[in-house]
């Protein structure tokens, strides 16, 4: 079952949108709230795969999809499901 990650700021809009897909699909995951601390989000840039500060980033697996709008390209492209199917 593949794991899914994603960083969140608590009141941020893209970050409201990503969960809300992921919760549509019935994907549990694990939410990283990093408001004001640069230091969750210094190791979530150094973990993704292009160094993003921006929020949300999220991660199947260890692997960095990355954020809000590449989660919702990956949903109309039909490739969220098959990365998603061991997460419901």
């Amino acid at each position: 079952m593949p794991k899914v990650e994603i960083y969140t700021w608590r009141f941020c809009p893209f970050c409201i949108r990503a969960k809300q897909l992921l919760d549509r699909k019935g994907v549990a995951y694990e939410e990283h709230v990093i408001d004001g601390d640069e230091e969750a989000r210094d190791a979530m840039a150094a973990r993704g795969s292009d160094g993003r500060r921006s929020v949300p980033q999220i991660f199947i697996d260890d692997v960095h999809v990355g954020g809000c709008d590449q989660l919702y390209a990956l949903e109309r492209q039909g490739r969220l499901d098959p990365l998603l199917a061991g997460a419901r």
